[in-house]
């Protein structure tokens, strides 16, 4: 694992997941995975959050390695999910004189995953603002409700100026991995975090009263440097505001003849002046990758075989998807495909009525299993409405 330097008292003990299938059991990572827990080092010895299951063993040796021999005071948990959370009951029962520190909604959820001796004495309960002095640091807790579980909140660490956000700024990837923070990122921000913009721009506001040198988030690096770029891409992600200028083809093809029809689309959009254009094959490409570029961009064309009188499922999935994350305010253009009753154009139509603010471009461009002179002309129309 890539060594972490913090501070001088403020340690990082999580660990890699190289060897994840999936995340959250949907979610594909190349690059895998970290779990973030860190140990802050004062008159009092605060944990802060475990980690998964899967990586317990380094993460007790780090926990160790870190306390030298010293015991906890207290263990904040800012989210219950079991890839944080999951050893929580373990270090109860290790320490048993440690303290837990939590909000109501912490306390309400905890006795579902874990059956910890004396909770109710153990238990310190947080609230908006609250403060906890531990020496020289000193906690102060801000609530997150819905981001992206109604118990997570961020704490702010006044002497050191970190934020330690929970699953807020995380992103795919080990700590180890050589990427660009932005892709994995958003990737991760929209199929995680993306329903709930409007909490998110809530805790927002909180975070623009204080003085942040560093955020440490429960996955990915630790933030350093230059922290209004991420602030700022929060900030445009969750009011759903379209990132860049281009258009964003997903399709749906069985037998290729809606996939040609992309790819001539695709020519024509160029030619046009479209300033980019980016497909994706929704039956063979990552669903999530997919879900990330419609967030992404600030037009998208969906295009679809029809099948069994509806449309082709893997279209369908990718608009429940959509749906699902709270997907509005952008110009979508629409391509249907049957050889004797199209019928996706229609279905997509329906999902989309039920989002927000979308603004669906004319014309509806049916296809009869292949394209002919009038479709193309179709397909040229779109093109020009689309990029008005």
């Amino acid at each position: 694992m890539k060594d972490v330097t913090i501070s001088d008292d403020i340690i990082y003990i999580g660990a890699d997941d190289k060897d994840i299938g999936l995340f959250e059991s949907q979610y594909i990572v190349p690059n895998g995975i970290s779990y973030n827990s860190y140990v802050i080092k004062d008159e009092k010895i605060v944990v802060m959050d475990t980690i998964d299951e899967r990586k317990t063993n380094e993460w007790l040796e780090n926990l160790e390695n870190a306390l030298e021999g010293k015991i906890p005071d207290y263990l904040v948990v800012s989210h219950l999910e079991p890839d944080h959370a999951y050893n929580v009951e373990l270090l109860s029962n290790k320490y048993p004189n440690m303290k837990i520190i939590g909000n109501a909604k912490t306390f309400a959820f905890m006795p579902q995953f874990f059956n910890i001796t004396n909770l109710d004495d153990r238990k310190i309960l947080v609230n908006e603002g609250d403060e906890i002095s531990i020496g020289k640091h000193s906690l102060q807790f801000f609530m997150a409700p819905m981001v992206h579980w109604p118990e997570v909140m961020v704490i702010y660490e006044k002497t050191e100026k970190i934020l330690f956000s929970a699953d807020g700024f995380g992103k795919f990837g080990t700590l180890d991995t050589d990427e660009d923070w932005t892709c994995e990122a958003r990737r991760y921000y929209f199929n995680i975090v993306g329903k709930y913009g409007i909490q998110v721009q809530d805790l927002l506001k909180k975070l623009s009263g204080l003085d942040v040198k560093m955020i440490c988030p429960l996955h990915g690096p630790i933030l350093k440097e230059n922290l209004e770029y991420y602030i700022g891409k929060y900030d445009i992600w969750s009011s759903y505001k379209p990132e860049d200028d281009g258009v964003f083809i997903a399709y749906a093809s069985i037998h290729g003849n809606t996939a040609k029809a992309v790819n001539e689309l695709s020519k024509i959009l160029k030619e046009k002046g479209a300033k980019k254009v980016v497909t994706t094959d929704l039956a063979r490409d990552d669903m999530a990758e997919a879900i990330e570029d419609a967030f992404r961009y600030d037009k998208i064309i969906l295009a679809a075989s029809s099948y069994n009188f509806e449309v082709f499922p893997p279209m369908d999935q990718f608009l429940r998807h959509l749906k699902c994350k709270n997907y509005q305010n952008r110009k979508v253009g629409l391509i249907e495909n049957g050889t004797w009753a199209p019928s996706a154009g229609r279905c997509m139509k329906e999902i989309l009525n039920q989002m927000k603010d979308i603004k669906i471009c004319d014309p509806l461009v049916t296809i009869r299993s292949t394209l002919n002179e009038d479709s193309r002309e179709k397909l040229q129309e779109l093109a020009e409405n689309i990029l008005k």
